[in-house]
């Protein structure tokens, strides 16, 4: 007997592509095609280049701003205001391409997009996404996100920064810590504590009683501006408060975008970590023959392979139920814990493959090592995020 369509050959099978093992991007449509493409083309051209510099020297020129702005980049996942409305995979591929060179470049354009521009067009008014988001879309204009303080860093709702009314003005003080962004922002989206809830305010940084002193001494994400940030007594008009931002839970929304980025982007380190281990294993002769010849070494590349594959899935997934709205938070928590501690352990396993070599600039691992390490602290401890997947499989709450 012959089944219908048994006499229909399927193409001869290929052999695994090394860097995308199980061929995901095959499961990208055009637009996401091309939106990989040209943030990979512009990031090796344009930043890969430099990064070493930048991180060694702990900076980060603002003026890629507007190349990224040109490139349809900062606040890419939002609808009009300038922005370019697209999917959540192409936002996702982007995070990926750029923290393939470092972790700066994503940190930079997530505080962007994902944070300022997000809690503006989220929660602002009309008159502020008209005012705000075209410039910030086009990188005229730098925002950050105040958040975190010295004091409450995973438990915001603890955070003391207060607003006050005084007549038709609200008058600001506190203290923010660990703010990207912070030392080059134009605008700063503060959250404080009011008489009537968690509140935001958009407050342009050369307001009088506005410090933002830039952050030193960092041995991660060097090439990302960190600051702290002061607020004595800074007056800003009514109109300053995001009307629509009314309790804690409407920053953590903006921080679920941000979260988006990292799950995503980690992906894009450790493939980096894991292509420089295949070349160097592949051209470095030990006893005699190369590296990867060794059962040892073999087992560091497969392990590599799988840890990445498998967070390319668990990226590629999240991104399709955000798209058909079944994304909730506790997804994004198994996404970042997941993603970050397997890119965590590709790099330490690169690193092991170099050698001495793997501790330089000369090579990328490194570098993307100690972001790492940092990443797996901002936008949720892994601790927070463990803790929220056991409430959502158990219905217990274990964080007080």
């Amino acid at each position: 007997m012959t089944l219908p369509g048994s006499a229909t050959q399927s193409p001869p099978a290929q052999a695994p592509d090394p860097h995308d093992f199980l061929a995901l991007d095959d499961e990208l449509d055009a637009t996401e095609r091309d939106v990989r493409d040209t943030v990979r083309a512009y990031a090796t051209t344009e930043l890969l280049p430099h990064i070493a510099d930048w991180y060694e020297r702990a900076e980060l020129p603002r003026s890629i701003a507007k190349e990224l702005g040109a490139l349809g980049l900062l606040g890419m996942q939002l609808d009009g205001y300038g922005c370019a409305g697209l999917s959540a995979t192409a936002y996702g591929l982007a995070c990926r391409e750029l923290e393939a060179v470092d972790s700066g470049l994503r940190s930079f354009v997530s505080v962007q997009g994902c944070l300022a521009m997000c809690a503006i067009h989220r929660w602002g008014s009309e008159e502020q996404r008209r005012e705000w988001l075209p410039r910030m879309a086009a990188g005229e204009v730098l925002g950050c996100f105040g958040l975190t303080e010295p004091e409450s860093g995973s438990d915001p709702g603890s955070m003391r920064t207060f607003a006050r009314r005084d007549g038709d003005d609200w008058v600001l003080n506190g203290t923010k810590a660990w703010i990207n962004n912070g030392s080059l922002a134009d605008v700063a989206v503060i959250w404080a504590h009011t008489e009537d809830g968690v509140r935001a305010f958009l407050v342009p940084t050369d307001t009088p009683g506005f410090t933002a002193r830039q952050i030193t001494r960092k041995l991660a994400l060097r090439a990302s501006n960190t600051a702290g940030l002061t607020l004595d007594e800074v007056r800003v008009p009514a109109a300053a408060a995001l009307p629509g931002a009314h309790g804690l839970k409407t920053a953590l929304s903006c921080l679920n975008e941000a979260r988006f980025g990292i799950i995503w982007g980690v992906v894009g380190a450790a493939r980096t970590c894991y292509a420089s281990a295949l070349d160097y294993a592949a051209g470095r002769e030990q006893f005699g023959r190369s590296l990867a010849s060794f059962q040892l070494s073999q087992r560091k590349l497969a392990d590599m392979v799988v840890d990445i594959t498998h967070a390319g899935m668990t990226a590629l997934r999240l991104a399709r139920l955000k798209e058909s709205g079944r994304l909730v938070p506790t997804h994004l928590s198994l996404g970042k814990l997941a993603n970050v501690r397997a890119a965590t352990e590709v790099a330490r396993t690169a690193r092991s493959i170099l050698g001495a070599n793997g501790i330089t600039l000369d090579y990328p691992v490194m570098r993307h090592m100690s972001n790492l390490e940092a990443v797996l602290t901002v936008e949720g401890t892994e601790e927070v995020h463990t803790l929220s997947i056991g409430r959502a499989v158990t219905g217990i709450q274990a964080f007080r």
